[in-house]
């Protein structure tokens, strides 16, 4: 039954009903017109206080909400926190509520144990939504999350694209919380007069996340100062704001600078050494994964362009799922195993549609 019982309006509540509202009444009207959201709920305190927030603003915006809890079965009476969880999503009011139990040693293919239980719980969250026709799901990620992967993405040598951190909108999956705080959600959830469950992996220092959780991220904020959480966040969407200008310039000018080639595609060479390293970079790294489906690490799109800077008669170069030569002024990208034509390629004016 849902429970009738209504918790006074305090700040923390206030907040999340906010983000959330406010990304659900971003969506395209006919994203989520008389649809239905799912929230990805552990029963931890962040899902929770999403979950009970989704719960309240749905309804007002024409929206159905329901839950979809991940059973990971990493932990002794991992069924019983699923099943509870389950319990308390109902009792808010949230149905369809749906319980799914994930194998992450099959999902792991030879990664660690937290890559491995992510693959799994976005296989799990997809599969709940496409079986129930829901239009979105919304995870708990806060803003103490952002920065925690912004902090790792930094210590590993990422890459820009790791900075990024989470994205608001990923597809179907929406974070409303990426700029509440953690300790609001647990607010949230004292307020409101919900329990939540304290997973023991967010305690357990074999994990690098908890090491910057616990160690690292209090340590900053005491010999540098408060806001390096929200410094580290607001980095995170200046970078992802460059990104998508940068993206957005590469789709422009792809058709212009590529065309077909046997078994491949081609790249003009000039039109690469004609623009600034960035831009190089992502368009070999589209051109890559849009034709072959591979994405290129730094040191492999680096000498790629050493065709392009530092030509001096190198042979093909074999990549992780790709071949690049350089031939007639252009960088041919071909399949593994392609025999490499020496053939004149077909005339460079010939855009690729």
């Amino acid at each position: 039954m849902h429970s009738e019982r209504r918790p006074r309006l305090t700040p923390a509540i206030a907040d999340v009903r906010r983000a959330v509202r406010e990304l659900l009444t971003d969506r395209p009207q006919q994203e989520t017109a008389d649809g239905l959201v799912l929230v990805g709920l552990s029963g931890g305190a962040d899902s929770l206080a999403l979950a009970a927030a989704t719960a309240f603003e749905a309804p007002r915006l024409g929206l159905r909400a329901g839950a979809v809890i991940v059973d990971h079965a990493l932990q002794a009476g991992s069924a019983e926190v699923a099943a509870r969880a389950a319990e308390q999503a109902r009792a808010l009011g949230l149905a369809p509520v749906l319980v799914s139990r994930v194998d992450v040693v099959a999902a792991g293919a030879g990664n660690g144990p937290e890559a491995a239980a992510r693959t799994a719980r976005y296989a799990a969250l997809e599969a709940a939504r496409a079986e129930t026709g829901a239009t979105h799901v919304l995870l708990g990620h806060t803003l103490d999350d952002q920065a925690e992967s912004v902090l790792l993405g930094l210590a590993r040598g990422s890459g820009a694209t790791s900075l990024h951190g989470m994205a608001p909108v990923t597809g179907m999956l929406l974070r409303p919380l990426l700029g509440i705080r953690r300790e609001t959600t647990r607010q949230f959830c004292e307020d409101a007069g919900v329990t939540p469950w304290d997973d023991p992996h967010n305690f357990d220092q074999r994990f690098a996340r908890v090491r910057v959780r616990t160690s690292v991220l209090p340590t900053l904020e005491g010999e540098i100062g408060p806001g390096i959480a929200e410094a580290l966040a607001r980095t995170a969407e200046q970078l992802r704001e460059d990104a998508s200008a940068l993206d957005a310039m590469v789709l422009e000018m792809i058709e212009e600078i590529c065309e077909p080639a046997e078994a491949g595609i081609a790249v003009s060479v000039r039109s690469l050494a004609a623009n600034p390293p960035a831009l190089r970079q992502r368009i070999v790294r589209y051109v890559v994964e849009s034709e072959f489906g591979v994405s290129l690490a730094r040191v492999h799109t680096l000498a790629v362009l050493r065709l392009v800077t530092d030509w001096h008669g190198q042979g093909t170069l074999d990549l992780p799922g790709v071949r690049v030569e350089r031939q007639d002024g252009m960088l041919v990208f071909s399949a593994p195993g392609t025999s490499p034509s020496k053939g004149p390629l077909p005339s460079h004016g010939t855009s690729r549609h």
